[in-house]
């Protein structure tokens, strides 16, 4: 059964309409991390990913809006991963990041510039997960035209 994410956004978007408010909902996004940052550049070993997809909502969206939502969207069939969903605050601080055009097989290459050279050459560090929007529905657009941004949050390099 596929993740009931669109359920949740309707019911959600539907009770915030019912008390005066909307919001447009913002693309989906991804955090992506492995144990060696080169399977997400080099050898590009998806087996060894590990991933979370997000959505963001309104800072006025609190948790009470958000559980009435997950009850709402399990009242009738409810899906097995349900309880996987969570509302959280994502700070990630400084980031360097580009916008990349094609196929997410695509990738490897820039990101391993990013992370090889970019980085390292401006006096910074790796720091937390890899992060992805996705500016485009791949469901509805050919490989050559998706565009999602790539966002690495960094560090300064510790000096000596």
């Amino acid at each position: 059964m596929p993740i009931p994410k669109h359920r949740i956004l309707i019911t959600q978007k539907t009770n915030v309409i019912e008390l005066g408010r909307d919001y447009v909902v913002p693309p989906l996004e991804g955090l992506w991390r492995s144990e060696d940052m080169d399977t997400l550049t080099v050898s590009r070993d998806k087996s060894r990913w590990d991933w979370i997809m997000m959505l963001m909502v309104p800072d006025w969206l609190d948790q009470d809006a958000f559980q009435m939502a997950l009850q709402q969207a399990g009242a009738k069939n409810r899906p097995a991963l349900l309880d996987a969903f969570r509302l959280e605050t994502l700070s990630e601080g400084r980031c360097v990041q580009i916008l990349h055009l094609g196929s997410f097989d695509d990738e490897g290459p820039v990101l391993e510039r990013m992370h090889h050279d970019f980085i390292p050459n401006n006096g910074l560090r790796l720091e937390g997960k890899h992060h992805e929007v996705y500016f485009s529905d791949f469901r509805k657009v050919t490989p050559d035209k998706l565009r999602t941004l790539l966002r690495q949050p960094v560090h300064p390099m510790a000096t000596s």
